[in-house]
């Protein structure tokens, strides 16, 4: 992965995050963390 591909997916994160935090109140990123978490519990009880 280029520099150049690493800062643009950085600024979209960035930008997806701020818009999330402008217009959902968080909503869409409290979802996505938990779906995350659930992730993690998931391939911690396969290991």
């Amino acid at each position: 992965m280029t520099n150049r591909i690493a800062l643009a997916l950085g600024a979209m994160i960035v930008l997806a995050i701020g818009y999330d935090m402008l217009r959902n109140d968080m909503a869409g990123s409290l979802f996505i963390a938990r779906k995350f978490t659930d992730l993690i519990d998931w391939l911690a009880f396969w290991r």
